[in-house]
């Protein structure tokens, strides 16, 4: 049986490498220009060169997005742009329009893959893609599972199909929103997204005397959040997934954390692990809680009429990222570099793509660059000597358990 691909979001370099450290098989992520998360830091020329070099020498794949719906200007450059990922072998291109597909076919030997954006939702939108050339069909959130598999079984076995298992949802059809252009002027589908379905809204009405009059959306149990929906997760169903032929699980955040990568990547990684080897080795869910997360759903994997998906909930994590591990060196001591506040005596844990995952020791001395004793670290990325019980690996991560949880 062929393992399910595992394809993890990358906003930048240093996500690239956290996310192949904790065991993406594929990344995807976008160049300046054409990707659907302009507010990401993204890549430019020499930044896709040396990531594709750096990923396939660790047998992973890249695929980069060029997923925008295209106007006429938006041309401009395009075909230089498309050779040049084709000359530096890039595995795949996601695209969600039709012309961008028609230059990638005619220009270049890319491989063509359908972006989520394109809204496939039946399989003959499917079949009629793969005419066109496409390799990859990256199917709408809005599908379930029976839905996939049918769709899967007309497309043929040479055909791969993608779906997200873990992120963020839009309250919009596959990511296709006009809120942001209409309340701030930003295009959604070129990149630009204020996410103003994440914002706490009032409720306005007008009195007697034509007037506007605002009240506060109280707080309950599922929060204010009116408009932001739930997380998706599917970890605890690895095994239907695999069922539904999927070739590939996806995970969204090109514009999340380096911490938040690791963290679900490695949870993954360690999921369809256990899957194929029958066991559960750890708890997936609180895991995933350890980083920035809206509560979860499993969307409408298994109902493609499901409400549950757009409950509300407002973002929360159990842990922060204090620390990356730079050097595990011999003398019982690490070399770490800050990311966020810590200090002697509090207790770290440890993401790690090894045997240490989970474990946490305690901060009984931290040594800064010039041999100096220090009680406290918190300057932007100081590097710091902490002595650690543990043999840890580069990119490994610290964290710690926020005051406000128990």
């Amino acid at each position: 049986m062929e393992k399910l691909e595992l394809l993890a979001p990358c906003g930048d370099y240093e996500r690239l490498v956290t996310a192949i450290h904790f065991g993406a098989n594929a990344v995807y992520f976008a160049g300046k220009k054409f990707g659907l998360r302009a507010f990401s830091n993204n890549f430019d020329e020499n930044e896709i060169i040396k990531a594709v070099n750096y990923a396939h020498e660790h047998n992973v794949k890249v695929y980069i997005t060029v997923n925008i719906l295209a106007h006429n200007e938006d041309f401009d450059g395009l075909v230089d742009y498309l050779k040049f990922l084709d000359e530096n072998h890039v595995d795949g291109i996601i695209v969600s329009d039709l012309g961008i597909a028609s230059l990638v076919k005619k220009y270049t030997s890319l491989e063509l893959h359908v972006s989520t954006q394109a809204n496939i939702t039946n399989k003959y939108s499917a079949k009629m893609w793969v005419e066109l050339g496409a390799k990859r069909l990256v199917l709408a959130r809005e599908l379930s599972l029976n839905e996939i598999k049918e769709i899967k079984d007309f497309v043929g076995q040479d055909i791969d199909i993608e779906c997200f298992a873990h992120g963020a949802m839009c309250i919009s059809y596959s990511g296709r929103c006009l809120l942001s252009n209409y309340l701030t002027g930003r295009d959604s589908n070129k990149g630009e997204c204020a996410q103003p379905c994440r914002w706490n809204y009032a409720l306005g009405i007008k009195n007697d005397i034509d007037q506007e009059e605002y009240y506060p959306i109280l707080e309950d149990e599922r929060g204010t959040y009116i408009l932001n929906s739930k997380d998706l997760c599917m970890i605890e169903h690895i095994k239907e997934l695999s069922k539904a032929n999927i070739k590939s699980l996806k995970i969204e955040g090109r514009m999340k954390s380096n911490y938040y990568v690791g963290t679900v990547v490695n949870a993954y990684r360690r999921a369809i692990d256990d899957f194929y080897n029958n066991k559960v080795s750890f708890d997936y869910i609180n895991e995933l809680h350890k980083t920035s997360n809206r509560a979860f759903t499993t969307g409408f994997y298994f109902n493609s009429n499901s409400k549950t998906n757009i409950l509300t909930s407002k973002l929360t994590s159990t842990y922060k990222y204090v620390a990356v591990v730079i050097e595990s060196l011999d003398n019982g001591y690490i070399l770490v570099e800050h990311r966020n506040k810590f200090k002697l005596g509090d207790c770290l844990e440890i993401l790690s793509n090894g045997e240490n995952f989970n474990k946490s020791f305690k901060v009984n001395e931290i040594i800064n660059p010039n041999n100096e004793k220090i009680d406290e670290v918190k300057k932007i990325k100081e590097r710091v000597y902490l002595k650690c019980p543990y043999k840890l690996n580069r990119y490994d991560i610290l964290r710690m358990k926020e005051e406000n949880e128990n």
